[in-house]
């Protein structure tokens, strides 16, 4: 709850990430935090990664209505499951990818089976001096244009986000360049959805 306080403390941001970690490793979860931080900090949208990849998990978390859910392919078995879902506004897919390549079902990397919304994880990136995957994110723009695409992963600051708005992408998911200070609130303010 305090990194969820200190970000809108930060900026009175519309959505939150939140990957419960112990959930998609399987040894647990936090699915009692994440209820209280829903209830606390209403009406943000609280997209929750918690490693779901049955049919069973996603229509129990969809039918209790606990917010947007999100699919990582690293958890998916089969890109059926998920293609099921994908015309459920609550639902974002992350196409998850290290250096190595992708990271679950080829399938998934189908226009074909992604929801309205998906995420490029670039999970190498997170937390570097690399920067964003640019040329990965411009594919993913190619095989669907139009396409609310997110960037997750290697945001250092302005610069960066002005040339992933210029070549479509929706949004990003940023957390180090927030804890280190290098984006302040005017910037923020910027690129914001109003």
């Amino acid at each position: 709850e305090d990194v969820v306080c200190g970000l809108m403390t930060l900026y009175p941001f519309a959505r939150v990430y939140v990957a419960d970690l112990d959930a998609i490793e399987g040894t647990g979860d936090n699915a009692d935090v994440i209820a209280s931080l829903r209830k606390r900090f209403a009406p943000l949208d609280i997209w929750t990664d918690n490693g779901f990849a049955t049919t069973d998990e996603i229509q129990s978390w969809l039918e209790e209505g606990r917010g947007t859910l999100v699919l990582g392919s690293e958890s998916q078995r089969s890109a059926l499951v998920a293609g099921s879902f994908k015309d459920d506004p609550r639902l974002v897919l992350s196409l998850d990818f290290r250096e190595s390549g992708f990271l679950g079902p080829a399938e998934l990397l189908d226009p074909f089976h992604w929801p309205e919304r998906i995420i490029a994880m670039s999970l190498t990136r997170i937390g570097g001096a690399a920067g964003p995957d640019f040329e990965r994110l411009a594919e993913l723009c190619r095989r669907r244009p139009g396409q609310k695409l997110y960037a997750a992963g290697g945001v250092r600051g302005r610069e960066d986000l002005l040339r992933l708005a210029e070549m479509g992408v929706k949004g990003v998911l940023i957390a180090t360049a927030l804890h280190d200070g290098r984006l302040a609130k005017n910037v923020i303010d910027e690129f914001a959805e109003h």
